[in-house]
């Protein structure tokens, strides 16, 4: 779904608004796009039922977050939130007051509050009664309550079932399936491995910008890794680096995409 705001003539020659509350009404500051329904319901993006789950996986946000809103339970209203959320968000009873989304932002803003200069809070104060609520609530916070702002765990539940095991769940031990030092991805045509000897071609994609150095050099291929998402990666060590059996003693490799490499026989 997109919106389009549109300005008449009128309003681009209208001589700004000199308070909030006359700005508000035709300001698009933090806009918020609710959908509603009447004869239907919401299916959850974030613990859809089984039998949506193919829907849900062909579904892309861009720049949105669909959660269920409203009361838990509730269906009818979904809120589709520019920061990820959790169904039926709720403000979080630790916050104080009004300042932002009432989460961890709060503690970073009321950090951030009381980093201004003394002119600078006295400029912000100025422009209207909101903001100077805001910053004489943050000046008057102790330490308990600025404490409380660093979060909290609320996801946690009793788990029934037999006790884990030792093994973290990222760990290549935890399933058996998985064997970075026996497992194979296909390059080319060219099966590659533990050993292997690879090109790398760094993709535009690399925030890095040390990684130019890398392209064209020779590496070997040390394991075959899977992300969460059981994407594929390669874990090498550079062929020059005179420095590559202590960074494969500490298991300090490089990591690629099989389409970052090229497999040289």
């Amino acid at each position: 779904m997109r919106l389009r705001a549109t300005l008449t003539n009128r309003t681009r020659l209208a001589a700004p608004p000199r308070h909030r509350a006359d700005a508000l009404p035709s300001a698009l500051v933090a806009a918020h796009l609710i959908l509603a329904t009447e004869r239907g319901a919401f299916v959850s993006m974030v613990d859809p039922p089984e039998w949506a789950q193919p829907a849900v996986d062909a579904c892309a946000n861009e720049g949105c977050w669909p959660v269920l809103a409203g009361p838990p339970g509730g269906r009818d209203v979904m809120l589709v939130s520019p920061i990820i959320l959790y169904d039926h968000p709720e403000i979080a009873p630790e916050s104080p007051g009004d300042m932002f989304d009432a989460t961890e932002i709060d503690e970073i803003l009321t950090l951030r509050t009381l980093a201004l200069t003394d002119e600078e809070k006295r400029e912000a104060r100025a422009t209207d009664p909101r903001a100077a609520a805001v910053i004489d609530r943050v000046e008057a916070m102790d330490r308990p309550t600025l404490e409380r702002l660093h979060g909290a765990i609320r996801y946690l539940r009793p788990v029934t079932g037999p006790p884990a095991t030792d093994t973290p769940w990222w760990d290549p031990g935890a399933d058996a399936s998985v064997s970075p030092f026996t497992d194979a991805v296909e390059i080319a045509g060219v099966r590659v491995a533990h050993g292997s000897t690879v090109r790398l071609r760094p993709g535009s994609r690399r925030a890095d910008a040390q990684d130019m150095f890398l392209a064209g050099r020779l590496a070997t291929v040390e394991a075959v890794l899977l992300d969460v998402d059981n994407r594929p990666y390669l874990a090498v060590t550079l062929l020059d680096d005179p420095a590559a059996d202590l960074q494969r003693s500490h298991g300090r490799y490089l990591y690629f995409a099989p389409d970052e490499v090229e497999a040289v026989s």
